[in-house]
């Protein structure tokens, strides 16, 4: 079976547990992901189904993926995915993924990209101490010494530095899907996910 639906982060919010709790929840619509095709280990090597989301006009799909859907014989979709499986000869393309397949599971590992940072210092970014804040001090925030001074006279590969943050692709495993509500194709599961709102997520079976 596909054991993943793809879709987008919503936003956050908060419910009451029967035991009069509240949890929070973020809030993930899932709307049906379409086969759109079936790649097998005879044509491909391996076994996978291709999904695809969102609705898009006809006119602003470039050629090249209009000649995708053309061949395959779908309609254009705005997102494509592939998903893995262990017999893609089971499916067919037009089949349906929707949230009802995970009316019975409890736990969901969630992929997304996480927000963009831009460039952050080794304090942020890594979690380092820095110096002391007096004013006597000449060290606050820089990232101290990163080598050694004569050998091997270069900087290692690896050492945690000043750059780019965020923009990663981040799991989040084992999240308690609290609801599932087939009508609106909403999955709502206990936590933070990775990404912004309206950032394309990857739900996974756990």
């Amino acid at each position: 079976m596909i054991n993943a639906i793809f879709g987008k982060k919503i936003g956050m919010t908060q419910i009451f547990a029967e035991n009069e709790t509240v949890v929070p929840v973020t809030v993930i619509q899932a709307e049906p992901n379409k086969v759109c095709q079936v790649k097998t280990k005879a044509t491909d090597g391996y076994e996978a189904v291709q999904l695809g989301f969102g609705a898009i006009k006809p006119k602003k799909v470039n050629k090249p993926m209009a000649g995708h859907f053309e061949k395959l014989g779908t309609e254009p979709v705005r997102y494509l995915r592939e998903v893995r499986v262990e017999d893609a000869s089971e499916y067919k393309t037009g089949d349906l993924q929707t949230v009802a397949a995970f009316a019975d599971v409890k736990k969901v590992d969630v992929t997304g990209t996480s927000k963009g940072k831009g460039f952050a210092g080794v304090i942020k970014r890594y979690g380092f101490a820095g110096g002391p804040g007096g004013h006597g001090a000449h060290f606050h925030r820089a990232p101290g010494s990163v080598g050694q001074c004569a050998t091997p006279s270069r900087v290692f590969k690896g050492v945690r530095m000043p750059g780019h943050m965020g923009c990663d692709t981040v799991t989040v495993r084992n999240l308690e899907v609290v609801r599932i509500d087939e009508e609106q194709n909403l999955i709502l599961v206990k936590g933070g996910i990775p990404g912004g709102k309206n950032g394309i997520v990857r739900v996974r079976m756990a």
